[in-house]
């Protein structure tokens, strides 16, 4: 064989070992810091904590899981509310960077409950699947005993990461109604969509597996999802709405990426949830 061609072998060899060992070591990373890649928390003083404090006046809660974590929560009450909305929210900063939508939803007209993960905020410990499950199913549990709260005006609300959680829950647990937006199938399909050319996804500890829990539910449920969404592609929202029971709907926002839901959806957005939740309140006994 002529020198060139032998050449040309040793640099496609050599090309061959170096991406299979970047696989490799990226494979490595992601499995040893696999929750760095998935919880991304704001602890406390990190937030926006006193001016919406003053803006919107919300009652401060403290409330205990079943391993003893120590968890940190809003209220904000609406006069003649329609419903309580449990709000469990994504994997990134803490409750103070949900002011907006807060606000909007009490003048919507809910009470909203929304609460920090262990680990994010002012809540104690550090992020877990199964830990933030136990904090989900903790909050269910604190916010019905709050005044002025019923389990048949009480509804989920999950955005991304919280809408896994808010499936989880409601196995133990049902509400009168879901609302799940910008959420997933399975932390795998996510991980596929991330890192495509990684093994990961079979490897994943995190499981976050709301399609086969989905399955077992008989909740009415609401599903948004942005037609945009660069971090959950809209694929992965419809499979989970796909693998769920009716009765359901699936709306799409137009144009909106991942965290614009409800500036993007702005008052329709509020209206159909609104819509859902009075229709559902409106059939019970």
């Amino acid at each position: 064989m002529k020198p060139a061609g032998n050449r040309l072998i040793r640099w496609i060899r050599s090309l061959i070992i170096a991406v299979a060992v970047s696989i490799a070591f990226w494979t490595l990373v992601i499995m040893i810091f696999e929750e760095k890649f998935i919880f991304f928390p704001a602890v406390y003083p990190q937030g926006i904590y006193e001016s919406e404090q003053r803006a919107l006046q919300p009652e401060d809660h403290w409330f205990t899981t079943e391993d003893s974590v120590k968890l940190h929560g809003w209220l904000l009450r609406s006069k003649d509310a329609v419903g309580t909305l449990l709000m469990f929210h994504g994997n990134a900063g803490n409750l103070s960077h949900r002011g907006e939508i807060l606000r909007r939803l009490r003048l919507t007209g809910f009470n909203v409950f929304i609460f920090d993960y262990r680990g994010y905020g002012k809540s104690e410990g550090s992020p877990t699947e199964e830990g933030v499950y136990a904090d989900g199913r903790a909050a269910m549990q604190y916010v019905m005993s709050l005044a002025g709260v019923e389990l048949k005006s009480l509804f989920f609300l999950g955005s991304s990461l919280g809408g896994a959680v808010a499936v989880d829950v409601a196995t133990h647990q049902l509400p009168v109604g879901m609302i799940l937006e910008s959420t997933f199938s399975s932390a795998q399909d996510v991980a596929a969509h991330a890192y495509p050319f990684l093994p990961n996804r079979f490897l994943l500890r995190t499981r976050f597996d709301s399609e086969s829990k989905i399955r077992n539910l008989h909740v009415p449920l609401l599903f948004f999802h942005g037609t945009d969404d660069s971090v959950i592609p809209h694929r992965l929202g419809r499979k989970l709405f796909d693998a769920a029971n009716s009765p359901k709907q699936f709306i799409d926002i137009i144009g909106a990426n991942h965290n614009d839901m409800f500036l993007i959806g702005g008052e329709t957005y509020l209206r159909q949830i609104r819509a859902f939740c009075l229709q559902l309140s409106s059939s019970l006994p």
